[in-house]
């Protein structure tokens, strides 16, 4: 894909977003992003959408194309995070969770898809995590939410491959942004999870610091978008490529072993 392509991110107005925003804008794409709140980045049409709500989402892509006349390249990004015990998280809290993680992806790509469909070309990419394929203790619904976008985009693969659209992947794994700063957290506090609760919080923070900076999963997606054939999968950062690769391969007691020593699940 060339520089003249037309590029839709959801959720630019800050962290990975803004970062695969700007990224996109400086290799000479035209580039249109979402915002609920907040601003978009120098260079970059702002849409105002809720990804939640079906109307928005339409009258979104709408725009665009009324504006730019296709889409080339849509980037699922928005989400949020929910932290705390599965048994402390009230399933309206994972619900609301899933309507922007999931179902908000899904809403812009059921809306972006007959414009693609009709160009017979394309290219869908989903900002998914290093815990769409890892397990994520006291971020249970966030993981959960991340492996359905994952199973959901595998299957729009397979089903797009012969219209000349392609579907990514992005798998970032622990970025310096403010993912931690942002979460919500679950409004229940069971003592038995509190010892456990703190330090896998603590820890996912120090590694949040110890981060990459989010222009890598910037490069990560201007590879998938201009690439011919780009793989479906792409871990991005420190150790994510390493940890798919263990995740496949060492077994399943040796492996979650060390997940829990990595996360400090055990006293």
């Amino acid at each position: 894909m060339s520089g003249n392509q037309v590029a839709l991110v959801t959720g630019v107005s800050s962290g990975l977003g803004r970062s695969i925003a700007t990224g996109l804008v400086a290799h000479g794409f035209s580039v249109f992003g979402t915002v609920r709140s907040g601003q978009a980045p120098p260079g970059v049409t702002p849409i105002r959408v809720d990804v939640r709500d079906d109307a928005q989402v339409r009258a979104a892509i709408e725009q665009v194309v009324a504006s730019a006349g296709r889409i080339d390249v849509l980037v699922n990004n928005a989400g949020a995070v929910l932290t705390g015990a599965i048994e402390e998280t009230d399933i309206d809290a994972a619900q609301r969770l899933f309507d922007v993680n999931f179902f908000g992806a899904a809403r812009v790509t059921q809306a972006v898809l007959p414009h693609m469909r009709a160009q017979r070309a394309g290219r869908i990419l989903f900002i998914s995590s290093v815990v769409g394929f890892l397990p994520a203790p006291f971020m249970g619904f966030y993981s959960a939410s991340k492996h359905a976008l994952e199973g959901y985009a595998e299957s729009l693969e397979h089903e797009l491959r012969a219209l000349g659209i392609g579907v990514v992947l992005i798998e970032p794994g622990f970025m310096h942004t403010s993912l931690d700063k942002n979460a919500t957290n679950a409004e229940r506090r069971i003592s038995d999870y509190a010892a456990a609760r703190e330090r896998v919080s603590a820890s996912i923070s120090a590694q949040i610091d110890r981060g990459d900076d989010p222009s890598v999963v910037s490069d990560a997606v201007l590879r998938a978008v201009t690439q011919r054939s780009p793989r479906l999968r792409h871990p991005v950062g420190k150790g994510a490529s390493l940890l798919a690769k263990l995740r496949r391969f060492v077994p399943a007691s040796v492996f979650a072993g060390s997940l829990r020593k990595q996360f400090h699940v055990d006293a």
